[in-house]
């Protein structure tokens, strides 16, 4: 498959010039020429597969097949989603998609660890070391590293805001060394993605070592995200089943945009998804699923306090600005780099993108009592990303009674005790692999929110 530069359609790449690259040398993202609509048949695959692997095999090789021999490609995905992402009711008509039973406990092992691995595939025999530049909030920094760690051939580089992750999700990453280096900047997370892009931007730099980034600007990492929509689906198949055979013989026939089939089916009522959002790359992810024939009918944007998309969505002016610390931290994102591929994938046009797509914010107020409610209620511990997604959830169905609505639950509530425990006067139960990582010694580079600092930090790495 051929993708595309978001900023002009004539700046093309192969899948693997593309996953090398990172972005765009016009400073664009990629994004696929053609977006592949799965058949009927396809569908009853993943309706039947009892595993997330099995499910993402079928989108794979749909997505990627042209570029990566059959048995190689199904290897890959075994090896990278050895672990499933299974549905829970939370409420009547709420439905939580757990994202968070990955090696890391986040929903960001799944692009992680197939981009891991697709890098490898693509790097074998080559004797330039390779340097993954990743900027992050939270949850990318571990799973990405640890989705590289002990690589060959591969270094990777860790920006993080100093004093603005949850500590568990810090030593997630700083503590592992060999191929890890984490960088503490003194900064926010714009900042951080700030000195990545100007990484990239740099072609002198370029020039002197082989750089890719592993955030969802990288194609490799947000195009898998697409596959546990379709597990998540699966899941819910006994109510949805008609809507998606429907929708899927309608596109089979005539090739026509899911989104455009959803959108016609008045009578009908497919699945809402809400999804917590940062950077965006989660949410781009389920529409190109959407694209693909995956029957929802609309997505929910939950924001916290950082809500320029959403701000977007009810006046039509985006206006990207400075992110603000928020207990939600993972979507502390001022300035959504994803936001560039969900207006190009919509024309740009304002009326197109809000046909679908719904915006909610929430302060921390809102999102610690929604944890408290929830708990109290359920018995269910939310983090606070994925309160988010269950208040927009509950939000919708408050407005569109008898709807169901499955929300992204991000990362395991264990990786934000301090907020948990003041929301619900409770400790959610550490699970081993955390109390592992919470054990190591914290390692990092400390440097300034500066690009000659990052600069001399990578040179300083060349030699």
């Amino acid at each position: 498959m051929i993708y595309y530069s978001t900023k002009d359609k004539k700046v093309t790449a192969s899948l693997e010039e593309g996953v090398k690259r990172g972005m765009a040398p016009d400073g664009g993202l990629y994004m696929p020429q053609h977006i592949p609509v799965l058949t009927r048949k396809e569908l009853e695959e993943i309706k039947n597969s009892n595993s997330l692997a099995k499910t993402a095999q079928v989108i794979a090789r749909r997505l990627f097949g042209d570029d990566i021999p059959a048995v190689a490609l199904e290897e890959l995905v075994e090896d990278a989603l050895n672990f499933d992402t299974p549905v829970v009711e939370v409420s009547e008509g709420i439905y939580a998609l757990e994202l968070f039973h990955g090696p890391t406990l986040a929903f960001k092992d799944v692009g992680a660890r197939f981009m891991a691995r697709l890098l490898q595939y693509y790097n074998k025999g080559n004797e330039q070391q390779v340097h993954v530049l990743v900027a992050t909030s939270g949850d990318t920094g571990s799973a990405v590293a640890n989705g590289f760690l002990g690589v060959p051939g591969i270094s990777v580089h860790v920006l993080y805001p100093s004093g603005q992750v949850s500590a568990l999700q810090e030593k997630q990453f700083t503590t592992l060394g060999k191929n890890i280096t984490a960088l503490e900047v003194a900064g926010s997370f714009d900042d951080c993605q700030a000195l990545v892009k100007q990484a990239f931007a740099d072609e002198a730099l370029r020039a002197e070592m082989t750089l890719t980034s592993a955030n969802s600007i990288n194609l490799a990492r947000f195009l898998p995200q697409s596959f546990y929509y379709f597990r998540g689906w699966s899941q819910l198949v006994t109510g949805l089943a008609t809507t998606g055979q429907v929708a899927a013989d309608q596109m089979a026939a005539d090739q026509v945009a899911s989104h455009q089939v959803a959108s016609n089916q008045q009578d009908v009522n497919p699945l809402v998804v809400a999804v917590p959002s940062g950077n965006f790359g989660n949410l781009t992810a389920g529409l190109v699923a959407r694209e693909m024939g995956l029957p929802v009918h609309t997505f929910l944007a939950a924001s916290n306090a950082n809500d320029v998309v959403p701000e977007y969505l009810e006046t039509s002016k985006y206006t990207p600005r400075p992110s603000v610390p928020t207990i939600a931290n993972a979507m502390d994102v001022g300035a959504p780099s994803n936001f560039e591929r969900i207006l190009n994938l919509f024309g740009h046009r304002h009326d197109r993108i809000t046909q679908h797509l719904k915006g909610y914010r929430y302060s921390d107020d809102q999102i610690s009592k929604t944890m408290k409610q929830v708990y109290a209620t359920k018995g269910y511990i939310l983090d606070p990303h994925g309160a988010t997604g269950y208040e927009a959830a509950r939000e919708y169905i408050a407005a569109h009674p008898g709807s169901k609505v499955m929300f992204l639950e991000t990362a395991h509530p264990a990786k934000f005790p301090e907020t948990v425990k003041e929301a619900t006067g409770v400790e959610a139960a550490t699970p081993e692999r955390l109390k592992a990582f919470a054990a190591g010694k914290k390692q990092t580079v400390e440097i300034a929110a500066d690009y000659a600092a990052f600069r001399q930090y990578l040179d300083d790495r060349n030699n």
